[in-house]
């Protein structure tokens, strides 16, 4: 059974947005991705029914049987991480009126399952994505590139622990290898799958932009 994954990066002036669909193996090909855009010197009322706006459109447009959202974290910006707080509430609140299932996930969680590393730079987390993905071209810009690894990441969470096991640590009986590092040698040998063109600008709605 496939599994659809919402991915949402809040933020007030870029929300990114991400789906993918991942089978049973984990291979995971993606849906569309862009990014929810508002602007700054817009009434925060308007900007944020712009954000709920957009993810209501999403979740019509897509069907997500789960949504990913990026848990919101101290920073020393508080203007910065309030409109995060804020956008992430949006997320969390189309998700319940739609009975959508929901993973919070930290940054360093995502970069880890991704990446294999929990301190990758965005760049490494747009190079992975894509191999992940078996795009053409790195997903841009980083907020939505963002907001598919955090749906690559809740849908390749284990379904069933039976023990703590580290972020990123290597599966039990998989040769050493994390999920994130057996699709990289998939996509280096081409067993991924490609796309002749990305598709995340087909089926896009008005407010979502790449």
């Amino acid at each position: 059974m496939t599994l659809r994954v919402l991915g949402i990066d809040p933020g007030l002036t870029r929300c990114g947005v991400g789906v993918v669909d991942v089978l049973p193996g984990r291979q995971a090909t993606m849906v569309e991705y862009g990014v929810i855009r508002t602007d700054a010197h817009a009434p925060l009322e308007q900007r944020l029914l712009m954000i709920a706006q957009g993810i209501a459109e999403a979740i019509e447009r897509t069907s997500p049987t789960a949504m990913a959202v990026e848990r919101v974290f101290a920073q020393h910006n508080v203007r910065t991480v309030m409109g995060t707080a804020q956008a992430s509430g949006l997320a969390l609140h189309a998700a319940a009126a739609n009975g959508i299932p929901v993973g919070l996930h930290t940054p360093s969680e995502v970069k880890a399952a991704v990446t294999g590393y929990g301190r990758a730079d965005k760049l490494q987390v747009q190079t992975m994505v894509a191999r992940i993905l078996g795009l053409d071209e790195l997903p841009k810009p980083a907020d939505a590139a963002d907001a598919l690894a955090l749906a690559i990441c809740h849908a390749w969470r284990p379904a069933v622990s039976t023990a703590a096991t580290p972020v990123g640590a290597p599966p039990q009986g998989s040769g050493a290898l994390t999920p994130a590092q057996r699709a990289w040698a998939a996509a280096e040998r081409g067993g991924a799958p490609r796309e002749a063109a990305v598709r995340a600008r087909a089926a896009r709605s008005p407010r979502l932009e790449a």
